[in-house]
């Protein structure tokens, strides 16, 4: 059995960043004779052949003592087992955004790697835009491996939003299904010490909240709690503390485009259901279900509300349970933690945000002269890591994501003394290799039947085309609209009425627009 822990948000606000080089620098170009050697017994390149990418350090990524992202156990593996030498021209901490910006610095000098690899949807289309970056479904049909192109396979619109003029310019880094599907995680032992059912609906969500604030739920004898931990400041929709599924009580999921029963795509936050969302969360608010500060809690802030014990319930993805849900019942032995069911709304309705398997791309730089070696290092990863066989059977890496204890692979503390070292995260594209279908092996036992039990609420983006002229000229600006009219309703003194001036707006700087070209992009498709 191969130990796994998901990708933990790359989107975490630090207070500064740091930019480091690694030394590295792009070799001049070389004539073709000097391609290469690959010894097909050895299955490795002799000698070792360089692989030049940049990275950014994520908060969450931990390394043993004298490891860093340019030389740890995986960039070893990578040189021994492959003879590829994967080397940085340079990295930069903190949040995702410091890396985005640094691409774009380095983009319009020129000066990009052979391989980038990122999760930001908006970065990836201006490196296909800069025409630096070479067509690669040929390369895909060419090079890569059956296991790949079948895991690939399993998502139709994979490529949709890469294509240019019918050809593909980035690579998709495919995902589980389901993996950013919300679950409602509830504190069973408050409902227990306040003989509670497990809520069903929103109207039996709102009496477990009632009690979870008014009943001193912790017994400390303070009012110090919330009924649930929200984080609104990347929006609704969001893989933490996520609030899609109350949206989905009446009939729509924002921030995306679902499809009507007439087979027309609509903008979700728009929506009369948008706007009963929108009241019933400000409701909460008032009624001190919901804190004020939510309005500015990202995802892991609103994570620790939970885990600190000050509320009682969250939403988010079925992998929450091993982080950082795992650090409320480390501190509190009698803290006990389930997942259920979102709740259904007034007409018995559930909707929740549904996972694209795609979370990112591989972009090949026009200049490399052998891809070839790229697709040397991933056919690997989808062989063997992403089927869990052969060398990766257990994991990565023997102690650090998984240990022999007794005679049998662990992830126990006391078998590794660091804890789980996620060397996924090393790799170059964030995770390692990863089949969509492939989630049902990851999910707990307990907690399938709960996230797929519900799996027809789950309600996909429908639009995965690359942005459309107004999405460029105006998207930024009706997505600050949107986020800060809700914010207002909700969280401030801004009446219901609010949301309909919104609508108007938004409407009139784009929205209408948007949906205009967002569907024939789809007819188009048909």
């Amino acid at each position: 059995m191969k130990f796994r822990l998901p990708l933990f948000a790359l989107v975490l606000i630090l207070s500064g960043c740091t930019f480091r080089s690694s030394g590295a620098t792009l070799p001049a170009a070389s004539p073709e004779s000097t391609a290469p050697h690959f010894e097909v017994k050895a299955g490795k390149y002799n000698p070792p052949i360089d692989l030049y990418t940049v990275g950014s350090v994520n908060p969450n990524l931990t390394f043993k003592k004298g490891e860093s992202l340019e030389h740890n156990v995986h960039t070893a593996w990578a040189e021994e087992r492959l003879g590829i030498r994967i080397r940085y021209l340079w990295t930069i901490s903190g949040t995702s955004e410091n890396y985005a910006n640094k691409l774009r610095l380095e983009l319009a000098k020129g000066n990009m790697p052979d391989v980038v690899t990122t999760r930001d949807a908006a970065i990836i289309q201006e490196l296909i835009d800069s025409g630096q970056f070479m067509e690669v479904g040929s390369l895909f049909e060419q090079y890569a491996s059956r296991v790949w192109k079948k895991a690939v396979a399993e998502d139709t619109s994979a490529w949709n939003a890469f294509v240019r003029d019918g050809h593909k310019y980035a690579i998709p880094i495919m995902d589980y299904e389901y993996n950013s599907d919300p679950l409602l995680w509830i504190r069973q032992d408050w409902l227990t010490k306040l003989k509670l059912e497990t809520p069903r609906t929103l109207d039996e969500l709102e009496q477990v909240m009632d009690a979870f604030v008014n009943q001193d739920p912790d017994g400390n004898g303070l009012k110090d709690t919330y009924g649930l931990a929200l984080g609104f400041r990347n929006g609704p929709s969001t893989w933490m503390g996520d609030s899609s599924w109350i949206f989905g009580a009446f009939g729509t999921v924002p921030e995306q485009w679902n499809r009507r029963s007439d087979g027309t795509l609509e903008y979700g936050s728009v929506q009369p259901g948008a706007r009963k969302a929108v009241a019933l969360m400000k409701h909460w608010v008032q009624q001190g279900y919901l804190s004020t500060d939510s309005a500015w809690l990202d995802e892991e802030g609103a994570a620790n509300r939970f885990v600190s014990g000050k509320a009682g319930m969250i939403a988010g993805p079925y992998w929450m349970r091993g982080w950082p849900l795992s650090s409320l019942t480390a501190a509190d032995p009698q803290a006990s933690v389930k997942a259920v069911a979102i709740p259904s709304g007034p007409e018995g309705t559930a909707m929740r945000r549904g996972t694209l398997p795609v979370n990112g791309a591989i972009l090949i730089n026009k200049k490399m002269k052998h891809p070839e070696i790229f697709f040397t290092y991933q056919n690997y990863m989808f062989d063997y890591y992403a089927t869990s066989t052969g060398e990766f059977i257990n994991g990565l890496a023997e102690g650090y994501d998984w240990a022999m204890a007794g005679g049998k692979a662990t992830i126990e503390p006391s078998a590794l003394p660091m804890g789980v070292i996620r060397v996924a995260s090393y790799t170059l594209t964030f995770d390692g290799a990863r089949i969509p279908s492939e989630v049902i092996k990851e999910i707990p036992e307990d907690i399938a039947p709960v996230l797929l039990g519900q799996k027809e609420a789950s309600r996909k983006e429908q639009f995965t085309g690359p942005p459309t002229k107004t999405m460029k000229s105006d998207g930024e600006l009706l997505k600050k609209l949107e986020q800060k009219s809700f914010q207002n309703i909700i969280f401030a003194d801004s009446g219901i009425e609010e949301f309909d001036e919104f609508v108007g707006k938004w409407k009139a700087y784009g929205g209408l627009s948007e949906t205009s070209e967002v569907n024939a992009w789809d007819r188009s498709r048909r």
